[in-house]
């Protein structure tokens, strides 16, 4: 029907033009009407200018229509080209055509955008790097995790020279255990990645997630499994030891209180005596050592609290006044903000600090300067921290890893088992125990909750 009205229109144009043209060429021809036919001449080209814009109105509607999509303009619109009675059904295509791509891109934006505060709100961190050179995105987590924005892959080797070269080697489909070193305490991270063609380009999609506790964990599972196993098994065979040693002892020692000086067995019996009373004495230890370290076999189960840590560390202050004192320790405390509040079980809680002090007071010795601090604040991750640190000896960089399994003791008499159950706490409240080096000599040990 458009295409009717549209023939109809070009027809009745050409035909007025014919006319018009005939009029001047008889006027011309046979008339001497100059001016008149100037005036002809002059209405055939206006007549003929108008043709050609109605006969091309469609082309350049239809030029227009295509730069509108080419160049995405979405605003283009096609209502004068509608209303004419010629080009009205493709005027109206045309705007249906710009109406559903509207749609189509405002549907687009709207997915991008829950796509992109979906990605941002996944605890996991994600980020994406082009031909391992440039990182592309990071989700909010990522930039939690690394701390500050990295916009190439050489910036990673702030985290430590293994965790770049693990990330840069880490190919598409695997996944491998990284150990990041950060300033608030090494991480240890399962890092996955998958490869992503986009514009012709490859981008490696690395996820990042932190499994120090679960690691923690797994760890001291397996080190109350070993314990359970070999207390249940040495205390089986020493109890009856001890016991008949102590019997044995007993007997030995009624005889030889009984014999005369001048008997010649009572030197042998002596010897018998003090063996049977150091095997005793021994055993009796080995039983103590075993039942000490029994503790990290129970279940510990958090209660979690609200408390404010500046009364956390009041009350530790009173209940280790008196061995402060003694050994002539000073005790400082540093809370920011004041306020700062600790959700946690906080017998546990206290327990841990306190084994934490007391680390500090052995390892100061005899000092007359020694001191300890107390401090607590709120890191990067939301994490409350809560600090120990003392001017001692500090806890050499071999060592730091080690003090946390169970039976290792720098102490003559130490029975190994203090930092092994503070970490045992740290896990079960979801934190870690990080010992780094106190800035101006000696040790500092972070609970992290």
């Amino acid at each position: 029907m458009g295409f009717d009205r549209f023939r109809f229109g070009v027809i009745l144009r050409v035909g007025f033009l014919l006319i018009t043209l005939a009029i001047t060429a008889w006027m011309l021809a046979r008339t001497n009407w100059y001016l008149s036919a100037t005036l002809l001449c002059a209405m055939a080209l206006g007549q003929a200018l108008l043709l050609v814009h109605f006969a091309t109105r469609w082309s350049r509607e239809a030029a227009r229509f295509l730069e509108a999509i080419s160049f995405g303009d979405n605003s283009a619109n096609f209502s004068g080209l509608a209303r004419d009675r010629s080009f009205g059904d493709l005027g109206v295509a045309m705007n249906q055509v710009m109406e559903r791509l509207r749609t189509s891109r405002a549907e687009r934006e709207e997915q991008a955008q829950y796509l992109q505060a979906l990605i941002n709100h996944i605890p996991v961190a994600l980020i994406t790097v082009e031909e391992n050179t440039s990182v592309q995105l990071m989700n909010f987590a990522a930039r939690r995790l690394f701390e500050a924005a990295c916009t190439t892959c050489e910036e990673f080797t702030r985290y430590g020279a293994e965790f770049a070269t693990g990330l840069e080697n880490l190919g598409p489909g695997e996944g491998i255990i990284l150990r990041m070193e950060r300033r608030n305490g090494p991480l240890q991270l399962k890092a996955a990645a998958t490869d992503l063609f986009m514009g012709g380009k490859r981008r490696r999609l690395i996820s990042l997630q932190n499994i120090e506790s679960e690691l923690t964990a797994q760890e001291l599972f397996a080190w109350q499994t070993v314990i359970r196993v070999m207390a249940h098994e040495v205390m089986n065979s020493l109890a009856p030891m001890t016991s008949l040693a102590g019997t044995a002892h007993e007997l030995v020692h009624g005889v030889l209180s009984q014999l005369p000086e001048s008997d010649a067995h009572k030197a042998v019996l002596a010897d018998a005596d003090d063996a049977l009373e150091t095997m005793k004495r021994r055993s009796e230890g080995l039983l103590h050592f075993v039942q000490s370290h029994r503790r990290l076999t129970k279940r510990i189960v958090a209660k979690r609290e609200t408390v404010p840590v500046r009364r956390l560390f009041a009350r530790l202050e009173r209940l280790l006044a008196g061995e402060l004192e003694t050994r002539g320790v000073r005790l400082t405390t540093s809370v920011k903000p004041l306020e700062l509040e600790v959700q946690a079980d906080i017998e546990l809680l206290d327990q841990a600090l306190i084994n934490l002090v007391r680390n500090s007071i052995e390892a100061l010795g005899e000092r007359s300067d020694g001191t300890i601090g107390l401090i607590a604040f709120s890191d990067s991750d939301g994490r409350v921290v809560l600090c120990v640190e003392d001017n001692g000896p500090g806890i050499p960089a071999s060592h730091r890893e080690k003090v946390f399994v169970p039976f290792f003791t720098t102490k003559r008499l130490g029975s190994g088992v203090g930092l092994t159950l503070v970490r045992q706490i740290a896990s079960v409240h979801g934190g870690q125990v990080v010992v780094s080096e106190r800035e101006g000599g000696g040790a500092t040990i972070s609970l992290k909750i």
